[in-house]
């Protein structure tokens, strides 16, 4: 009688204490050996018998209904089936007498109703244990989502603690992490660009292996990083240390979203395509090459229009001189920025800090979490409505918790706004003195809106906390009081 030797073992749970493949054959191939058994072929399958599908296991049984041998050989029933439809299929070549013979170095079987009956209830205790594992899993799954642990392998920066199973933070990576978020907030940097800075830094992911583009954009785009995380479309709060805040997170948020409105890889030349509208007809502004120069003008589609080219060089110098108007150079950044630090530890001193009436807000959220499950659980909320209202108030709480954490850190979020804005002031002296058109192009959407290109010459709707910049010189002179809330400083105008 001639035999097929399988030996099988899958990364699944319910293989972790299953001898490895080297392992079995080194046994199959002794007991073959202690009882004369003909081995024709051996063959090896690394992957799970959980549900059918098996390629080399159904050729195992094809090449047997053909006559190319008679009987297996493996270490265990287990390791031909665990599912109802693979063991109905022995015992059934079995009872056709296909399959004249099963041997186990383990398990004894019969050819016979008993040895028969014996083998289908192996198999289906080998169902039973791989369905109770799998229930157990997500019972072990679901008790870790209600504490707020992140479930599976640990996100680059995060590793994962075997006693408590839990992530904690990477110390060698997270502060790689941070420093990519920060970067890409700027808007002056592409994913690209993001590869190479932070990769040459020594950053790395599994196995030491450079991370690539796309690891970087599922980064960025990654909640986790500020303390929540989602899992199967459902959010949750984490009990992990996050690595940024949900302000920084945001941030990158809204660069992506203008990069992948503009295309983030636009040709330079035009690079204005579609930041601007006709004056005169309103028409898109479009951009062609001419004679090795840049020329942007109106489409003048299905109209008529007067207006008339204007060369690229033209309307860069443009911007330039409006960035310019709200550019700051590092000194007096610096200045300021050393100032609103004082007027900041002063109110901090000279107030109370209002952290009963962020806790009162927090516990609000959490009562309106609760009412939400109740609500999906009653059927009045679909799972997506309840999922999405889910989200919005988790990401609202995790901003109330942020702002605890600054009144707990003797800050007071009130001079954010102020210091963001300074700090933007000092981005675009840089994005000038870099030349970078893509930046400047940025940074001018960020003061304005509504692009009109008419005569030649580029007018805008400037945002308030740059128009009394735009309409006056840039700091002639600075005092000691400045406004903790820039946006109020301007009335609304346009440029």
């Amino acid at each position: 009688m001639r035999y097929f030797i399988y030996a099988r073992k899958s990364t699944d749970d319910e293989d972790r204490q299953v001898l490895s493949i080297e392992a079995q054959l080194k046994e199959l191939r002794e007991y073959a050996k202690r009882e004369n058994i003909a081995v024709i072929n051996e063959v090896i399958e690394a992957k799970t018998a959980k549900k059918p599908g098996r390629p080399l296991f159904n050729d195992v049984l094809f090449q047997i209904e053909r006559g190319a041998a008679e009987g297996i050989l493996a270490w265990h029933p287990d390791r031909l089936a665990r599912n109802s439809i693979d063991g109905g299929k022995i015992i059934y070549l079995i009872d056709q007498k296909v399959i004249q013979d099963l041997r186990f170095p383990t398990f004894r079987f019969d050819n016979n109703a008993q040895g028969k009956f014996m083998l289908s209830i192996v198999f289906g205790q080998s169902k039973y244990y791989i369905d109770a594992l799998s229930e157990n899993i997500r019972r072990g799954i679901r008790l870790k989502l209600s504490k707020g642990i992140w479930p599976q392998w640990a996100p680059v920066g995060y590793l994962n603690d075997r006693k408590t199973r839990s992530i904690i933070l990477d110390e060698g990576k997270a502060p790689f992490i941070k420093k990519t978020f920060e970067l890409y907030a700027t808007g002056s940097y592409t994913l690209e660009g993001i590869r190479e800075k932070i990769n040459s830094l020594g950053m790395s992911g599994r196995r030491d292996k450079p991370l690539s583009r796309s690891d970087y954009q599922f980064i960025l785009q990654n909640p986790l990083y500020y303390g929540v995380f989602r899992y199967k479309g459902e959010m949750y709060e984490g009990t992990h240390e996050p690595i940024i805040t949900k302000k920084l997170f945001d941030k990158c948020q809204e660069v992506m979203r203008l990069r992948g409105k503009h295309k983030e890889k636009q040709s330079i030349p035009f690079v204005f395509k579609g930041l601007m509208r006709c004056g005169e007809c309103g028409r898109s502004i479009t951009a062609e090459v001419q004679k090795g120069h840049t020329y942007y003008h109106c489409t003048k589609r299905l109209v008529r229009c007067s207006q008339k080219y204007v060369r690229a060089e033209e309307l860069a110098a443009q911007v330039k001189t409006i960035i310019q108007k709200v550019s700051l150079s590092d000194d007096w950044t610096e200045k300021i920025l050393n100032e609103l630090a004082k007027d900041k530890n002063e109110a901090v001193q000279s107030s109370g800090l209002p952290q009963q009436n962020l806790d009162a807000k927090i516990k609000a959220i959490d009562d309106k979490i609760s009412k939400l499950i109740d609500m999906y659980l009653m059927g009045s909320l679909t799972l997506e409505e309840y999922q999405a209202k889910k989200e919005s108030f988790i990401g609202e709480k995790v901003k109330l918790q942020e702002s605890m954490k600054d009144f707990a850190a003797g800050g007071s979020n009130r001079f954010e706004p102020a210091r963001e804005f300074v700090t933007s002031l000092n981005r675009a002296r840089c994005a000038i003195e870099e030349g970078n058109l893509e930046s400047q192009k940025g940074f001018l959407e960020k003061i304005g809106s509504n692009f009109i290109l008419q005569e030649r010459r580029l007018v805008f709707s400037s945002e308030a906390p740059y128009r009394g910049l735009l309409q006056s010189a840039p700091f002639p002179t600075w005092r000691r009081g400045w406004d903790s809330n820039p946006g109020s400083q301007f009335p609304r105008t346009t440029h």
